[in-house]
């Protein structure tokens, strides 16, 4: 029997099983099951044996400060999308699946180098390996941002069916990692507290998940109102935590009134690719979210230099010292104190060492030891 097969022999159950305190212990005993089937599928597709690292036109470098993948049902306007925001040419028609391998772009915007890739569209069961979507999902793993491409004419539709896959594939959508700390132990048994009333989970499931993953001797923090897929998120440890921006194309379509409907939903933009409306709006929001550090550098005696900002990437503390890295590993060992303007000092100039914390935009000059 293949790991799909499995798969969805265990999702079957499920969803046959009426979930109450009775059946708590064997709901859970069946997620972890079913999570640890899927661990398999995205380690297939990290190694390239039917993901996101190979295939044709999947192994792309990453490439500018942050990388953004456009998601997406076919013909939802991903190609067009691209074409108008990067000038890179990727086949736009009225049929489905025109794009067939993953095409990459760059857009330069205040000053940060932002690569985009228009990735093929996806159909549902795209998570059990349906048309290409393994590659796709893969691929999307590999990104700092996902833009969700939604036909607004059937957003919630699209939308629900797109957050399943991904879910399926351990990527979650604009959330943090659940507040779980598992300590392994070499003996003592299974115990576990909580600082706050666990309402979603009962004791019964925490045992069968823990027995399933063999946890049998760990101390387990829980500092949220965890739910059963909370803790095996955290004992697999694999979980992509991404933010992601809902695109509503093709606004031209619909009418002002269906328009205020749609723009009730949080972390979207409405645009219409084919019209180049609203895509200022959209710019800004992929600004936001990816979350980058500009720096600029200014040297002794000259004004400071706004056309190529140092750009620190998400993820990394934009320290001093990230900051000094940028520019070059070795100018660590001459540095000597830095001069700081911008939000993140008191005072402009203020000196500071390797540890401040830096802000967006503000502006450094390094001084070398003697």
């Amino acid at each position: 029997m293949t790991t799909l097969q499995k798969i969805k022999d265990i999702e079957d159950e499920m969803s046959k099983t009426q979930k109450n305190k009775a059946t708590s212990g064997h709901l859970g005993l069946l997620k972890a099951k079913l999570a640890k089937l899927k661990r398999e599928l995205i380690s297939d597709a990290a190694g390239g044996k039917s993901g996101g690292g190979g295939g044709d036109g999947f192994d792309v470098n990453k490439a500018g400060d942050a990388r953004v993948g456009l998601v997406g049902f076919p013909s939802v306007g991903k190609s067009t999308l691209l074409n108008v925001l990067t000038g890179t040419f990727s086949e736009a028609a009225a049929y489905e699946f025109t794009t067939l391998t993953c095409i990459p772009g760059l857009v330069y915007y205040k000053g940060a180098k932002i690569q985009m890739l228009d990735l093929p569209g996806i159909i549902e069961g795209a998570k059990d390996g349906k048309g290409r979507g393994r590659q796709v999902i893969g691929t999307a793993r590999t990104c700092d941002l996902i833009l969700i491409v939604l036909d607004v004419t059937k957003p919630f539709q699209h939308k629900n069916i797109i957050m399943n896959e991904l879910e399926g594939f351990g990527i979650r959508i604009n959330k943090d990692p659940p507040d779980i700390k598992i300590n392994k132990k070499e003996r003592g048994g299974l115990t576990w507290t909580s600082s706050t009333s666990l309402t979603k989970i009962s004791p019964e499931e925490i045992k069968a998940i823990c027995s399933e993953y063999r946890l049998n001797s760990a101390q387990i923090s829980f500092r949220c109102d965890a739910t059963a897929d909370d803790l095996v998120d955290a004992i697999e440890g694999n979980r992509i935590y991404c933010r992601g921006i809902y695109v509503m194309n093709k606004i031209d379509c619909i009418t002002i009134a269906e328009l205020d409907i749609v723009a009730q939903l949080p972390h979207q933009v409405p645009i219409s690719g084919r019209d180049e409306w609203n895509l200022d709006e959209l710019l800004e929001r992929i600004f936001e979210y990816v979350n980058l550090t500009r720096v600029y550098t200014k040297p002794k005696g000259q004004i400071p230099d706004y056309s190529q900002p140092v750009v620190i990437k998400r993820g990394v503390t934009p320290t001093v010292e990230a900051f000094v890295e940028r520019i070059h590993r070795n100018l660590l060992k001459q540095f000597k104190h830095a001069l700081v303007w911008g939000t993140s000092v008191k005072y402009n100039p203020q000196r500071v060492g390797l540890g401040h914390i830096l802000h967006d935009e503000d502006v450094v000059q390094i001084v070398k030891k003697v």
